[in-house]
């Protein structure tokens, strides 16, 4: 099948892999270059790397509803555009451009956490299943038609970074299966309820700002959801303090304000949640790097009775 692939992050080179075994990619579309580094370096993105590699044109507008755009993609005559993790919406110019329509391959149970940020949604809320559905495209967000789910366990001690990896594989295969079904005509189009609806927003620095008056759990699944990006973090000493993993107790500090450090030893150090103590395990202060707490307590001094914001 003659397909063009949307997409821009390294979740999406996993599906353009598995396309390029079994399928031709005439052409991929993905987000334009950005400066990088200390240095501003424009970056490629992960997708583009790969097509260039195999010899793939590379197209990377602005906005893909310009009408050359559109144009030239007709010039491909792709009888399917797939799309995973590409970053713009498509006008329905394109939607019903090919034979098969686009299909898009989404980070979680649809309709469940339609949005920029499912994975990292799905930890933050607790969630022990998650998966990957693949849809036809429509003019909303994510609300389009489903084929096909898979589901993904979510371990305890995954963060997104683990999560991303595990759905990329999923994606992947599941996109092929997707088409394979839609080549022999054996895959069902369901409509999402949209009353079952919930919607998985981008998340930004201040999504990782710590609320110490919930319980030790939630915030641990916050750290884990916002690993390795923007970060959870806690205001200490006027400067902010990543927290990338705790563990929870049932101690009880009925004097103390939530927030508050209650005990330091040499590995770690306590603070007070809403329903006992976090002992927190890897940190990371501003300037620095990802350390186990107890090599930052070697180099910080940190007491008791602060109050963490």
């Amino acid at each position: 099948m003659k397909v063009i692939f949307m997409g821009t992050p390294d979740f999406a080179v996993y599906s353009l892999k598995a396309l390029l075994t079994k399928h031709e990619v005439v052409a991929v579309v993905t987000q334009p270059d950005k400066p990088k580094g200390r240095g501003k370096k424009m970056q490629f993105t992960p997708v583009k790397e790969l097509a260039l590699e195999h010899g793939i044109e590379v197209l990377q507008p602005i906005k893909v509803r310009e009408p050359e755009v559109i144009e030239k993609l007709r010039s491909y005559n792709a009888d399917l555009i797939a799309v995973t993790a590409f970053g713009q919406l498509l006008p329905e110019d394109i939607l019903n451009m090919p034979k098969y329509g686009c299909i898009n391959v989404h980070g979680s149970l649809l309709p469940e956490y339609r949005g920029a940020a499912p994975m990292q949604r799905a930890i933050i809320d607790g969630k022990k299943v998650t998966g990957i559905t693949t849809m036809f495209m429509a003019k909303g967000m994510d609300t389009g038609d489903m084929l096909l789910k898979t589901e993904v366990e979510i371990a305890p001690t995954d963060n997104f970074e683990d999560l991303h990896d595990k759905m990329a594989v999923a994606g992947a295969e599941l996109l092929l299966k997707t088409i394979d079904g839609l080549e022999a005509g054996t895959i069902e189009r369901i409509p999402q309820d949209d009353a079952l609806a919930t919607h998985a927003p981008m998340l930004f620095k201040e999504t990782g700002h710590i609320d110490w008056t919930m319980e030790g759990q939630r915030i641990i699944d916050l750290m884990r959801g916002m690993y390795p990006g923007h970060g959870a973090y806690a205001v200490f000493e006027e400067e902010p303090l990543k927290m990338f993993w705790a563990e929870k107790e049932a101690k009880d500090y009925p004097d103390a304000a939530y927030g508050e450090i209650v005990e330091v030893t040499k590995k770690d150090f306590a603070v007070k949640c809403g329903d006992g103590i976090l002992r927190i395990k890897e940190v990371q202060a501003r300037g620095g790097k990802k350390m186990a707490t107890d090599a930052y307590l070697r180099g910080h001094a940190m007491n008791t009775g602060v109050l963490l914001k």
